[in-house]
């Protein structure tokens, strides 16, 4: 086994960077073509979900293949190499195959136990299939990492350590509150159609929303949908086209978005026209959803310089004696970039008519001067002493809750400014979930994972000798068809009974030769460290190895078909 894994997840990389590197469709498709076209690799699959990307590969060269993978995924993702590469793991045969099985079990889920990746397993072995990417190698390890699954949820309550994605995010969108109390009357819009979306929209069905809208650019997966759920239950669903989203948001208390787009399918400003909230253009010209200037004059105090036209757009801090935001401790952990333009700012820094400074505008500047020298030096202005903190300004209870569910995202984070909204997305999900408890089911499925490992290697060392196995005994037939001839020749008057009792004996006695040697060999080549015997038996017996590769590829053809059979 050369079985080669090379990915990142939301364990490896920061969210904006799998954001960044999420491929869809079309990209995963050209990315097993290319790799299996690819030197190293003779098989491949791609696992890709809303908060991994992994590719897996039967290489014949270790270090040539993590290279060749890597290569290609941030070919295929768009992010460079450079930057790519601090935020890969690799796994290697068992550690590959213990890696596939934990994430089969949830235990590598954002939220641990969570049974969504087991459906996105058994796409990704479709798709390897259907493209005639996954060999012998891939397809046996793919099935088996969902049947270990299924062990593992089955067996287990490894579904009490966490719950599905959607239910989680709703949890937190709950803030505490229990969330059926939360959904109960609810009006509910899911925008996307694919398997994501579907569970979300019978989650949400489940909890006790009174109505589920279904938008989705293909109508007929959106109606789809919406018949099943009216079927299913006490829900009232119905379907509409994207176009529709906006005249929706105004009806909608929650939103629920998870499609293949990639840019954004629900912007700020569509948001905020959808509710009726005013927008204000910021600095750079990315809109800033802020209150009232009669509200943000309030929150400054009469004698403190104003944050307008600051290029960083700082947020007013309190007006303490020795900190204010032209000073050392708001800009602790700036780019020396950013302290530049921060400084040319406040050498101009305009102040409320008659208002006393509590720090003088130039010795201010002489200060942060300072730190961009050291910024310049070090990258970044380590924090000499934390800001004052900045008094919470009220929020409206939330009215409308939007939960973002798609990498990269659909919805754009700056809606989390807008009043009355409240905005949960992948990002948000995985700080949440960082610290949840791990149940003792945990450790159960982490003995399934380890026992699974050890069979699933020990069943392929076994297959790996068989072919020499079958060789060998080809060979010992063959052997003693030509003996058998021989004596034919010698003795012709043999009668064809006695012809029989010969073969018969001349052929028992090379099985029991062979018998006891060829089992014990299997057992010690399913051991860790046995691929070895493989080479022994060849070259003992002085086999061919185009008869052993025939044997491998007879065999290898004949699981391929049965697998196109069963899927």
């Amino acid at each position: 086994m050369s079985l080669l894994v090379v990915g990142l997840s939301h364990r490896s990389a920061p969210v904006s960077v799998l954001e960044r590197a999420a491929l869809h469709a079309d990209a995963q498709m050209k990315l097993l073509q290319d790799t299996v076209a690819a030197e190293p690799a003779t098989e491949a699959a791609v696992l890709a979900t809303c908060n991994r990307i992994e590719l897996y590969a039967d290489v014949d060269k270790f270090h040539a293949g993590v290279a060749e993978l890597s290569t290609l995924l941030a070919q295929h993702s768009g992010v460079g190499l450079d930057e790519l590469t601090p935020y890969l793991y690799v796994h290697y045969e068992d550690r590959a195959v213990h890696h596939l099985f934990s994430v089969a079990c949830g235990l590598d889920s954002m939220v641990v136990g969570e049974g969504q990746i087991l459906g996105q397993i058994k796409d990704s072995l479709a798709r390897a299939q259907e493209l005639h990417t996954a060999g012998r190698l891939l397809n046996d390890l793919f099935q088996q990492a969902l049947r270990v699954g299924k062990r593992a949820h089955s067996e287990t309550g490894i579904d009490r350590a966490g719950q599905s994605l959607v239910t989680f995010g709703l949890e937190q969108l709950a803030l505490g509150a229990d969330v059926p109390d939360w959904a109960r009357g609810k009006k509910a819009l899911v925008i996307g159609a694919g398997s994501m979306s579907s569970l979300a929209a019978a989650t949400l069905a489940r909890v006790g929303v009174a109505e589920i809208v279904i938008a989705n650019r293909t109508a007929e997966r959106a109606e789809r949908l919406a018949e099943i759920l009216n079927d299913a239950g006490d829900v009232v669903a119905r379907a509409v086209p994207m176009d529709s989203v906006s005249d929706e948001l105004t009806r909608a208390d929650v939103v629920v978005s998870c499609t293949g787009a990639t840019g954004l399918v629900l912007t700020a400003e569509a948001v905020a026209a959808g509710r009726g909230l005013d927008t204000q253009p910021g600095t750079d010209g990315v809109p800033s959803f802020r209150g009232s200037g009669a509200a943000r004059a309030a929150r400054l105090p009469a004698d403190h310089g104003t944050e307008e036209n600051c290029p960083l757009d700082l947020a007013p801090v309190q007006a303490t004696p020795g900190f204010s935001v032209l000073g050392e401790a708001a800009v602790a952990g700036m780019a020396a970039s950013e302290l530049e333009q921060h400084a040319a700012w406040v050498d101009n820094a305009p102040r409320p008519q008659g208002a006393v400074a509590l720090v003088d505008p130039v010795a201010e500047a002489d200060v942060i001067a300072a730190l961009a020298a050291t910024a310049a030096a070090i990258g970044r202005v380590p924090e000499r002493r934390r800001p004052e903190p900045v008094a919470e300004i009220p929020r409206p209870t939330p009215s409308l809750f939007l939960l973002d569910l798609a990498m990269p995202r659909d919805i754009d984070a700056a809606v989390h400014r807008l009043a009355g909204v409240r905005l949960v997305d992948i990002e948000s999900l995985a700080e949440a979930s960082a610290d949840a408890p791990m149940a003792a089911d945990v450790d159960q499925v982490r003995r399934i994972v380890a026992d699974e490992v050890a069979a699933f290697g020990a069943a392929l060392r076994a297959a790996h000798i068989t072919p020499t196995v079958v060789a060998l005994r080809t060979m010992a037939a063959d052997v003693v068809a030509s003996e058998i001839a021989r004596l034919d020749g010698r003795l012709p008057g043999l009668d064809d009974k006695q012809r029989g009792e010969i073969t018969q004996t001349v052929r028992r006695v090379v099985d029991k030769l062979l018998h006891a040697p060829t089992v014990r060999v299997k057992q010690l080549a399913a051991e860790p460290g046995g691929a070895g015997y493989a080479d022994a038996l060849r070259t003992l017996f002085d086999l061919d190895p185009e008869t052993v590769a025939a044997v491998s590829r007879a065999e290898d053809s004949t699981t391929d078909e049965k697998d196109r059979g069963s899927s």
